[in-house]
């Protein structure tokens, strides 16, 4: 007698649906789904954040920002760290799988459209190709390699046309056909075609008017792009977003209705409390607005990822199942997050300064805001230890010394200082007459954290507007941490709370409180200068024989969900601080560490070398060390475009890159630092340009081959990168394209040939006039090199394009020139 075979997944989940009544299955339809026990469903949660890292649920490991990872141009090394973050997630819920679920959100995919965007640092490329190879890598990792089951259950977000927090629950983001096909879909079909991602995440938007929620393209696109199927979420109270503040459908009842009919299969809307949601969805079914058909097809998508996590199934069943805990943070894991902390160190510039060459006797003084700290970002985790790059430094040279660059102030009034606790919990402010000192930091446009002297603790201020010296530092969905100051009556110096909108005054105990609703009311304060942080930077500078300079941003202000920039100025202290170091010392190494790129022309005019990279996680200060001192590579390479200046850019809620000629596909002007951009240590010859073909039919694979030679005396990393660009066409076409890279080694004077693809299919363009994409006839121009502008070697490629229906080729004509 033989055991009969399992039940196929399609028959589990019908069997479920023929037994779960309607008041269960709507129970599933919510973030916090109900445990149904007569079945053995356990609960079961959506929405484990784990973007670089496992987020919000205690130590894990950190590794860099999702755009520091992008820069590694690596896939290999993206998936890797997603399969570490999957382990550390699988380990998380053995020990509370109640509070932490195996469906993961992560990856972002929004292409990264303008530089201003607030999550910049949550996405992965300007460029929806490569975003879409790099993400698919990520997700893969999540996912696990099991043919038919699943480490974790990675979700893409957002879908679609994301890219402005400024009102972004209101404006509409307007997706020209050929900008929505060609630049806004790939990204996004990319993991799910490949099978790695099996979720979606809505975004907050509108699309041409219509919530994101409710967009017919998640019927008629999303779901086609997936064997399985593909379960979709909406983001954290947007479903409410439709009767709210989107105004678009009278009431939730309608507004829920509307958003499952449309796709939406599992509502995130209030916390933990599902039952708003199964009002809203059983009382549009009485009121005929859904049918049960509506909520099966919702929830036999979410059963479909639950039986792939293995979520009916024993554990030993379970490939994933039983990691041990000792691989949270484990050895490997910290070298992982060290070498993907390396590789996406940028080298912007080098006038021959770098690599430093670490002998005893080399001093450095490592200066700036970020010389001494490592800054999580709002989907960071905990890290369980973080290096410096003071800290990386100093391990590996015996005279290093450092300095924030922050002045040091004291405030009062009259005759009375303000004056807080210096024990490590900290406590009010209040007037007295001893002072204690503040440091000043400056994170741009005027916005400002003061940090108290005696506990290292910043100001924030609570609900109730006492000012205290508590908290870590800018942190939280509000922050209560930041100010500035306004010009106040008499020279006195007015401080303007910026999440509660009020100013500080100071009320009949000597209590500092922020209550006042406008500069009328509020308390003048005298400002102190004690020290000069500039001053002392540059004195330790003028010491050393090399001085690194550590800018760029706290990623909890300035740039981060919710708040957009401005612009893409350093902040003025920042700049401030680099130019008098510089003048002290002019061996200055400017290291920007940053969420986003920034506009540093002037900056860093006369400086010998700069560098930059995303926040790099716990191990940020031994890979920046690393590669400092020459021990590794630089190895990363910008996957956006730095522009010189923020007036080169549309407006931000301007989406039609092609009309705007915006991204590096389209932009004609001469940016800072190209898309693609990075420098080695050694250099790199290029020769011998080969196609396989020179003619091919539009469906075809042309290879490209080129000899790269390391013509340095060290070893060195190479990403070489294959663009092209169509030479005339019916339509405007982009300027450059990239379509191919591989990154090599090379030992000093190694030749190899490398070889990258063309696929011929990947030049079509959305034809709205047919109403598709369609390949014309027309010859394009291979360009092999560095970066989208360091162009080294030149082919021609001519492509017979496809047969439209009406058979007759539409004749080529010519198009915009660069």
């Amino acid at each position: 007698m033989t055991d009969s075979p399992a039940p196929s997944p399609r028959a589990r989940i019908d069997d479920l649906l023929a037994r779960l009544t309607l008041p269960e299955k709507i129970g599933l339809l919510h973030q916090w789904q109900a445990p149904v026990p007569r079945l053995g469903l356990p609960a079961f949660r959506t929405g484990t954040e784990a973007l670089h890292g496992v987020a919000w649920l205690g130590e894990a490991t950190v590794f860099p920002q999702a755009v520091g990872l992008a820069s590694s141009w690596n896939p290999d090394l993206v998936r890797a760290v997603g399969a570490a973050v999957g382990d550390e997630v699988r380990i998380k819920h053995q020990a509370d799988p109640q509070r932490v679920g195996l469906n993961v959100w992560a990856p972002v995919v929004n292409p990264l459209r303008d530089p201003r965007w607030g999550r910049n640092e949550e996405g992965w490329s300007e460029d929806p190709w490569l975003t879409g190879r790099l993400a698919t890598a990520y997700a893969r990792g999540l996912r696990g390699d099991h043919p038919h089951r699943l480490r974790t259950a990675p979700t893409v977000k957002h879908f679609l046309g994301y890219n402005n927090e400024t009102d972004r629950a209101t404006t509409s983001s307007d997706l020209p056909p050929r900008v929505l096909r060609e630049y806004e879909l790939p990204a996004y079909r990319a993991p799910l075609e490949a099978g790695a991602a099996v979720a979606m995440m809505a975004s907050y938007n509108l699309v041409d008017g219509v919530p994101a929620h409710l967009s017919p393209l998640i019927e008629t696109e999303l779901r086609e792009w997936a064997d399985d199927e593909v379960m979709v979420v909406g983001d954290a109270g947007a479903a409410g977003n439709i009767a709210g503040v989107q105004a678009y459908l009278p009431d939730h009842v309608e507004g829920f209705a509307a958003a499952l009919r449309a796709g939406i299969d599992n509502f995130t809307e209030d916390d933990a409390d599902p039952a708003p949601t199964v009002e809203r969805i059983t009382e549009a079914l009485r009121r005929g607005l859904l049918t049960e058909s509506d909520v099966d097809r919702a929830v036999r998508r979410i059963l479909s990822v639950r039986i792939r996590l293995g979520d009916l199934d024993p554990p030993h069943a379970d490939p994933f199942a039983g990691v041990s805990p000792d691989v949270l943070d484990c050895p490997a894991h910290r070298e992982l997050a060290r070498e993907a902390a390396r590789q996406s160190i940028v080298l912007l510039r080098n006038d021959g300064l770098l690599p430093l060459t670490p002998a005893p006797q080399l001093r450095i003084a490592v200066l700036g805001p970020l010389a001494d700290a490592v800054y999580e970002d709002w989907y960071s985790g905990t890290p369980p230890y973080a290096i410096t790059a003071y800290q990386g430094l100093a391990r590996r040279l015996p005279t290093v010394t450092t300095h924030d660059g922050a002045d040091r102030i004291a405030l009062r009034v009259g005759e009375r200082y303000v004056h807080c606790p210096d024990t490590p919990e900290g406590g009010p402010l209040t007037l007295g007459a001893e002072a204690t000192g503040f440091d000043v930091f400056d994170w741009g446009r005027d916005i400002l954290a003061l940090r108290a002297v005696g506990n290292g603790r910043h100001v924030g201020a609570d609900d109730d507007g006492a000012l205290a010296n508590d908290r870590p530092g800018p942190g939280e969905w509000v922050v209560r941490e930041t100010f500035r100051f306004r010009p106040g009556p008499d020279g006195t110096t007015l401080l303007h709370h910026l999440a509660t909108d009020r100013y500080v005054t100071v009320d009949a105990d000597g209590r500092l409180r922020a209550d006042a609703p406008g500069p009328q009311a509020a308390t003048g304060f005298t400002v102190e200068l004690l020290t000069d942080g500039a001053a002392e930077a540059a004195a330790l500078a003028a010491a050393a024989d090399v001085a690194v300079v550590m800018l760029g941003n706290h990623p909890m202000v300035n740039g981060r969900e919710t708040e957009d920039r401005l612009d893409l100025a350093l902040p003025a202290a920042q700049e401030a601080l680099l130019r008098v170091v510089h003048a002290a010392n002019p061996r200055t190494v400017l290291v920007v560490t940053s969420s986003y790129p920034y506009a540093i022309g002037a900056a860093q005019e006369g400086l010998p070398a700069v560098l930059w990279s995303a926040h790099g996680g716990q191990e940020h200060g031994a890979a920046l060390a690393a590669v400092l001192l020459g021990e590794a590579e630089p190895g990363g390479r910008l996957t956006q475009t730095w522009y010189a200046d923020a007036a080169e850019l549309p407006d931000l809620l301007d989406y039609d890159i092609i009309g705007a000629d915006a991204t590096y596909l389209y932009h004609r002007g001469d940016p800072l630092y190209p898309f693609g951009h990075g420098l080695s240590y050694t250099r790199f010859d290029y020769a011998g340009l080969r196609l396989s073909a020179t003619a091919v039919t539009a469906g075809e694979e042309v290879e490209v081959r080129c000899e790269v030679t390391n013509t340095g005396d060290r070893a060195g990393e190479e990403v070489v990168q294959l663009y092209t660009r169509q030479r005339r066409s019916r339509v405007k076409q982009p300027l450059r394209q990239l379509r191919d890279f591989t990154r090599i080694s090379l030992a000093p004077g190694e030749r190899r040939t490398v070889t990258l693809r063309l696929r011929t299919d990947e030049l079509r363009w959305w034809d709205e006039t047919r109403g598709g994409y369609v390949v014309e006839d027309a010859t394009h121009t291979l360009m092999v090199g560095r970066s989208a502008r360091d162009v080294r070697l030149l082919g021609a490629l001519t492509v017979r394009g496809e047969q439209p229906a009406d058979g007759h080729r539409a004749p080529a004509v010519a198009g915009r020139r660069p």
